[in-house]
């Protein structure tokens, strides 16, 4: 069986066809007192023609690799992009939910600030009025006991008596 045919049949490549070539040369016979060598050409030119018919495959097998590890970077590379355009938009999403929590924060403390005046305004108000109507209370009430006390004078005097010292 010749190299070329061995190698459709068993698959060899390039490393094992150089393998053989390099046996054949380690275990050929010695020219006396050179360091050539006696090879069958035959054998020779068998190997060099299969390592010919499978240098073409494996440049195409490497050629594969080299495609198919682009194809697999160019993958991972957008992959990568993609995800770094997520966390971008997710990190904006939340800076700006962020955002809108500074805002509605600070909001609310006005909210707060304003009620707390208002309350203030409503119970300095409430206190005045409460105040001015005691003052009336005071004043109607002042004018009541002056009107009991005349009224009581006057019936003291109809009865002939000295008003009541209690008053």
């Amino acid at each position: 069986m010749t190299a070329s045919s061995q190698t459709e049949e068993e698959g060899y490549s390039l490393i094992s066809i150089l393998d053989e070539l390099t046996e054949m040369l380690d275990h050929a016979r010695a020219m006396p007192m050179s360091a050539s060598v006696l090879v069958n050409k035959a054998e020779a030119l068998d190997l060099l023609d299969a390592a010919r018919a499978v240098v073409p495959e494996e440049i195409h097998a490497a050629d594969d690799i080299v495609a198919d590890a682009d194809a697999v970077l160019e993958r991972a590379s957008e992959r990568a992009e993609q995800i770094v355009a997520d966390a971008a938009a997710e990190a904006e999403r939340l800076v700006a939910a962020e955002r809108i929590v500074a805002l509605a924060e600070e909001r609310a403390r006005q909210v707060v600030a304003d009620a707390k005046a208002q309350a203030a305004k409503l119970a300095a108000d409430a206190n005045d009025y409460c105040d001015r109507q005691l003052a009336q209370f005071e004043i109607d009430l002042g004018a009541i006991t002056t009107q009991v006390r005349a009224g009581r004078e006057a019936i003291a005097a109809r009865a002939g008596r000295a008003p009541a010292a209690d008053e």
